[in-house]
């Protein structure tokens, strides 16, 4: 099923109606929502090198987070298919355990300089197989999300700049990069592993939180 009223909840509706722009809604859905990846969508998801991704977890609750990487980091697989990956992170695993849970995801793709955005909504199965990690080296997962609805969005309020450069954490073709200052931290050390921590006194050896702090005010993250 599909159409405005598959696309829109009651409570969405109701606002509509209290507002008088249902029809205003109906019309916006008919010109931008699509319930595959077209041309027009395609070149743009697979320019970025940043999205943001939103998941729910089994209670309802939301999270959304900032998932960078090379320009392409995201790869359109087919009509109905985007694929993504996880790079190391911070051992919460709230995104891919939400997208394990529920699989229920949204992710908003923006260019500042245009400005432009899309946004897209599935739903993501997490995988560890080998061949699909291959695709970004160092990847620790995976995501393969089937695409429900996509959406180019009005960029007036995108706030309009150029960019300054790429993150240097972003893994290289070897899947390195570098040592993150937080993995410096003396509490974090007995959860580390026993490679990080020799990472860590190889390259600088422990910090307390305050020398962490200032070492985030001084733009070293």
């Amino acid at each position: 099923m599909s159409g405005p009223d598959a696309f829109y909840t009651d409570a969405q509706r109701a606002l509509q109606r209290r507002a008088g722009r249902e029809a205003l809604a109906d019309t916006v859905y008919a010109a931008i929502v699509a319930h595959e990846l077209g041309p027009e969508h395609v070149g743009f998801i697979e320019s970025r090198d940043f999205f943001f991704l939103s998941t729910v977890d089994g209670t309802g609750m939301p999270t959304v987070s900032y998932k960078g990487g090379a320009p392409g980091v995201v790869r359109v697989d087919g009509p109905h298919r985007l694929s993504f990956p996880h790079f190391d992170g911070n051992g919460m695993f709230r995104s891919m355990g939400n997208a394990d849970e529920t699989g229920k995801m949204g992710l908003l793709f923006i260019d500042f300089e245009t400005p432009n955005r899309i946004r897209v909504q599935g739903t993501g199965r997490v995988t560890d197989d080998a061949a699909t990690l291959a695709r970004w080296p160092g990847a620790k997962l995976a995501v393969e999300l089937e695409v429900q609805d996509v959406f180019l969005n009005c960029a007036r309020y995108i706030h309009k700049h150029q960019r300054v450069e790429a993150s240097p954490y972003v893994p290289n073709a070897k899947g390195e990069q570098p040592h993150p200052a937080w993995k410096w931290i003396d509490d974090i050390q007995p959860a580390l592993s026993d490679e990080e921590r020799a990472r860590t006194t190889a390259e600088g050896g422990v910090i307390d939180q305050d020398g962490y702090i200032d070492r985030l005010m001084r733009g070293v993250s």
